[in-house]
């Protein structure tokens, strides 16, 4: 086997992943955490008699981690979680209330029942959701599309057969708005846009595979909550040799001769035959490479949305709602006008609200129960964040007051917020930016950056900020990626 020395800067999803596989290969591996803490967005803390999981908190695709757990001979059991029946709760300003069941016949029977959609309406559209996921994510999502080879295999001739049938040259509102029709069902298949942080009037219809991840293949929950994740996959890294070293920020990576040689913390100067960065894109050149001309082109790509978040304790259980549960805007052609185009903040944002006691009862107090309140906007560009915060808490109350019959503000027993300001100086996520760059134009899946460095050999990239994307999935297929590579 192999012994290549690497190092892997930062341990979220796609740098425990890379790590794992690297190790598991026989490699040396070691990950520099500039926190305390392994899992970037997914960490999680407690306040008061309350635990709450800090970010990512839709749990899709579980064989991904069973594969790398697998890796370190660690048994399924040791990961426990269940299939959701009821993948999201949503609630419209008309009144009109939607669970969307895991079962697709109750889910379409649902969708008749409320919204007197036929249902042969649903079930062409769920088709043809899962048509584009087949066809589409051994390509886009578990390829590199920066490797010649990559178009020379079975998988893309497949994926370009199928061009004809993905609606490559129309948004996914147009596609949603022709297919369905309903006004309330758009705004449903709209929102899968937020999955990458883009915006549905100008993102690509091809991104309306999402829903297939969910309501093809299903939606699931860690018994000890999204934190779990993060725990096994540690627990794997290090059953395999991999040495962490937190509290380490790295400051340079360096190189000789366009060859990798190693990194320079805070604390010392170590060489390594490898170097991972699975931090974001843009500080990973501005800050690590100062002397590496950076690719520009692909830095300055308009930045995907950021967040709100408000983390409350509340003294009250809420038989209505479930896990996930969405509260939708009004307008949300608007909403998303002011995210990505104006640029400021929106005085009716679609809420979501995620509630792990639900399943993980010991997250909350009994008869209480730990919510995670989340609201779209724009990343960091100086905006007056404190102000928009006292803005945020105004409209989220008012609007969960309304929706739910219930004055919320009394019921709150603790508070904690995470702005896009907060974001970015935790997970080095550029301007708060939660994705990367945006899916917002039908070029979206070329303009992330390649998994490896055109510059300097040696010298990889995995995470949300690059090739495939951003979330848990994706960043964990970005460290297979990058592991292939690597050998």
């Amino acid at each position: 086997m192999s012994k290549n020395t690497i190092a892997v800067i930062g341990s979220g999803m796609a740098g425990l992943a890379v790590a794992i596989r690297l190790a598991a290969k026989g490699n040396q591996v070691s990950i520099f955490e500039a926190n305390a803490y392994a899992g970037g967005k997914l960490s999680e803390f407690t306040q008061g008699k309350y635990r709450f999981d800090a970010g990512p908190s839709l749990f899709t695709l579980p064989q991904l981690v069973l594969d790398l757990l697998q890796l370190a001979q660690i048994p399924e059991s040791d990961f426990p979680y269940i299939k959701l029946e009821q993948g999201c709760h949503y609630f419209y300003e008309d009144g009109t209330r939607i669970i969307a069941w895991a079962d697709r016949a109750k889910f379409i029977q649902e969708i008749k029942n409320k919204l007197r959609v036929e249902p042969k309406v649903l079930e062409n559209y769920l088709d043809k959701a899962k048509y584009k996921y087949e066809n589409t994510a051994p390509l886009f999502v578990e390829s590199s599309l920066h490797k010649w080879g990559t178009y020379f295999q079975k998988k893309t001739l497949k994926g370009l057969a199928a061009v004809p049938h993905l609606n490559l040259f129309e948004t996914m509102h147009a596609q949603n708005s022709r297919d369905l029709q309903e006004p309330h069902l758009v705004q449903f298949f709209n929102r899968y846009a937020t999955y990458n942080g883009s915006n549905p009037y100008a993102a690509p219809a091809l991104l309306n595979m999402i829903p297939h991840l969910e309501m093809g293949i299903g939606t699931y929950f860690p018994k000890n909550g999204m934190h779990q994740i993060t725990d096994s996959l540690v627990k794997a890294a290090k059953k395999l040799g991999v040495n962490f070293h937190f509290n380490e920020k790295v400051s340079r990576i360096l190189h000789h001769n366009k060859v990798v040689s190693g990194i320079e913390t805070e604390k010392a100067s170590y060489s390594f035959s490898h170097v991972i960065s699975n931090m974001d894109i843009n500080p990973t050149y501005r800050k690590l490479l100062p002397d590496v001309a950076p690719p520009e082109n692909l830095l300055v790509q308009e930045k995907s949305s950021s967040a709100i978040i408000f983390y409350w304790g509340i003294q009250k259980t809420f038989k209505e709602l479930d896990l996930h549960n969405i509260f939708f805007s009004a307008n949300y052609e608007e909403e998303f006008s002011h995210i990505f185009k104006t640029k400021q903040f929106y005085a009716d944002p679609t809420i979501y609200l995620n509630i792990s006691s639900k399943y993980k009862t010991d997250d909350a107090p009994a008869g209480h129960e730990n919510w995670f309140v989340m609201i779209n906007v724009p990343p960091n560009t100086g905006q007056d964040w404190d102000q928009w915060i006292a803005k945020a808490r105004e409209a989220v109350l008012q609007k969960l007051s309304r929706l739910l019959g219930t004055e919320i503000a009394p019921l709150i027993a603790n508070e904690s917020i995470l702005d896009p300001r907060l974001i970015e100086s935790k997970t080095s996520s550029f301007s708060g930016s939660l994705y990367g760059n945006a899916s917002n134009n039908r070029y979206a899946a070329f303009l992330r950056h390649a998994n490896y460095s055109s510059q300097i050999k040696g010298l990889y990239f995995c995470g949300g900020s690059v090739h495939p994307g951003g979330g848990i999935p994706l960043c964990l297929n970005s460290g297979k990626i990058v592991a292939e590579m690597v050998g």
